[in-house]
């Protein structure tokens, strides 16, 4: 099964940039989007369909117009969880589970820190209650999870780690506590594989960042250990535009 994560900063925006030729270029069997941006979820038909998937949406109820995720598989679930344990977090529209037969897929859109490290505690508690609804799902089976989870681990992670220690999305707390995640059993698919690759999956738009390849990695698939071996591939996209994001993939036997 090959699974594609992509923050595409609005499907909108993503629709009139190649969107649907990159999708048909990585031939998903589950593609889940982030920062879909929508305002209201999509009727039963809209262009935001993609032929052959059946589709999941959850948008933002606190804020129009902000985070949203959305989830396409071509094979039907076996159940669909919004949100975490008893669906917090999905008034912000940040996570969707897909129930397969041997795995959870867990889609998130993780909280940023926010300028000023404003929403730090709020990013902070989610961390928390992640590591809670991942140790009620492992009871039953093991866990893909993928997305922007808004960090870069380590400084292998980003072109400028030491201008950036402060920063949202590199200081020390959120880090430690992506750190505490792994600790509980899950592994970082792609440096699993590609122990020294230097690859981002983010840029920002000033300063030519993408351009001059100056980038953080903060989109990941992690994997529960038991399944590890499994893993055949897990892939950073950056030949592919339309976003501040390029797509990663994970292939999983």
């Amino acid at each position: 099964m090959k699974i594609v994560c992509f923050n595409v900063n609005g499907i909108r925006a993503a629709m009139a940039k190649g969107f649907a030729e990159s999708v048909a270029s990585l031939n998903p069997d589950v593609l889940f989007l982030e920062e879909t941006k929508l305002s209201e979820l999509p009727g039963l038909v809209s262009p935001y369909e993609i032929e052959g998937y059946q589709s999941y949406w959850t948008v933002s109820k606190v804020r129009k117009g902000y985070s949203g995720v959305a989830a396409f598989t071509k094979k039907e679930p076996l159940s669909v969880h919004y949100g975490l344990l008893d669906g917090k977090y999905d008034e912000e529209g940040r996570i969707i589970t897909l129930e397969f037969e041997d795995f959870y897929f867990v889609g998130a859109y993780v909280p940023n820190a926010g300028d000023g490290l404003k929403r730090l505690d709020f990013r902070l508690q989610f961390e928390k209650d992640l590591i809670e609804y991942f140790a009620f799902l492992e009871k039953t089976k093991p866990i893909i999870y993928g997305g922007d989870l808004n960090v870069a681990h380590m400084p292998i992670d980003l072109k400028n780690p030491k201008s950036n220690e402060h920063n949202p999305g590199y200081t020390i707390e959120e880090r430690t506590a992506f750190g505490e995640l792994l600790q509980q059993g899950y592994i970082d698919s792609f440096r699993f594989l590609h122990p020294t690759d230097v690859k981002y999956s983010w840029w920002s738009y000033r300063f030519h960042a993408r351009e001059n390849n100056a980038g953080w990695r903060i989109d990941y698939f992690l994997v529960s250990s038991s399944i590890i071996n499994r893993v055949k591939e897990s892939e950073i996209h950056n030949e592919i535009f339309g976003s501040d994001h390029c797509p990663i993939s994970i292939v999983i036997e």
